[in-house]
């Protein structure tokens, strides 16, 4: 496993999807989160270490309405994310929360340069509801990639059924709770469904790159450094914005081509958008547990040279300028 491994997973994929497109839809005003406006009010009203701790925890269930659309991206990256990592994103939530009312204590000037509630808050919310949007489309995007048309149909399907759910809840009623339950359970029968028979092995190669790049294969890199060629090896993802960016920037412009053709330099793409066990072991051999990552094996038998993660083609001709065999 490496990080970015849950992305291999079509039903995560899935997941987030659904995730990102119901936040999406509370933050366009479709339905709001409520019920927590009176959690600790008794306990705040007591003085003392109890009474301020309850306070605090008052101002987050109150503003829960608000911000849980926008922790729940964070949350979702937190569980998905290396312990560490986890935790240092709910220890910025919760310095984050409690950083306002400190400043306002300890300096109760900064109230009068604070926004004022208002009108403009709806508008902002509502703006921020489409890269939500955004981000579903990408998610769906790397579900073609992984699952095909069918696994793009399948997740769209289910984000019907929750839109439909989330509706449903705007409106008193047993029987329409009950609907919107059997909705997203509906959706939840879906998420098998999605996993393709190949879940594993190599996917297609990236549209970005040039058709003259081959994909990676131990025994072909072998072969190839064997016979003393020049060797670019590109570690890449469907689901990896930056691996997408730098393909786009510094690998695919028809310059950076014709420099490796004029090198005879073989580009060979390693795609761990669905598990590959062969790209795993050449990423732990490397010392990384994802990607991206750029190495370049100079002609001859000279040592390879790991480039950074993020490319320029100015960094990709020094590096091919520089190294010798």
């Amino acid at each position: 496993l490496g990080w970015g491994f849950q992305f291999q997973s079509p039903v995560f994929i899935a997941v987030m999807a659904w995730l990102v497109f119901a936040i999406g839809l509370n933050f366009a005003g479709l339905f709001e989160i409520s019920g927590l406006e009176n959690l600790g009010a008794g306990l705040a009203r007591h003085g003392g270490v109890l009474g301020s701790f309850a306070t605090g925890l008052l101002a987050v269930a109150v503003a829960t309405p608000c911000t849980a659309p926008f922790m729940g991206g964070a949350l979702a990256a937190a569980l998905a994310a290396p312990v560490t990592l986890g935790l240092s994103i709910f220890a910025s939530l919760g310095l984050g929360i409690g950083l306002p009312f400190v400043a306002l204590a300890a300096v109760p000037a900064v109230g009068r340069i604070l926004p004022r509630p208002g009108p403009w808050m709806v508008i902002l919310r509502q703006i921020l509801a489409f890269p939500m949007f955004g981000t579903a489309v990408w998610l769906l995007w790397v579900m073609s990639v992984e699952a095909g048309s069918s696994g793009v149909l399948i997740v769209g399907a289910g984000a019907l059924l929750i839109g439909f759910a989330l509706w449903l809840l705007r409106f008193p009623g047993i029987l329409l709770r009950g609907l919107a339950v059997l909705a997203v359970i509906g959706a939840v029968l879906l998420l098998p469904r999605v996993v393709p028979a190949d879940a594993t092995g190599p996917a297609a190669l990236p549209g970005a790159l040039p058709r003259s790049a081959v994909p990676y294969s131990p025994s072909k890199l072998a072969a190839l450094r064997k016979d003393g060629h020049a060797v670019f090896v590109d570690m890449t993802a469907a689901w990896c914005i930056t691996c997408q960016v730098n393909e786009r920037v510094a690998l695919a412009p028809r310059a950076m081509q014709r420099l490796f053709a004029a090198r005879h330099v073989t580009l060979m793409v390693g795609d761990w958008t669905r598990r590959d066990p062969a790209i795993t072991r050449f990423l732990a051999a490397h010392g990384r547990d994802g990607v991206p990552i750029y190495v370049y094996y100079p002609p001859g038998h000279a040592a390879p040279v790991v480039l950074p993660q993020v490319l320029t083609p100015s960094i990709v001709r020094a590096t091919i300028a520089g190294a010798r065999s």
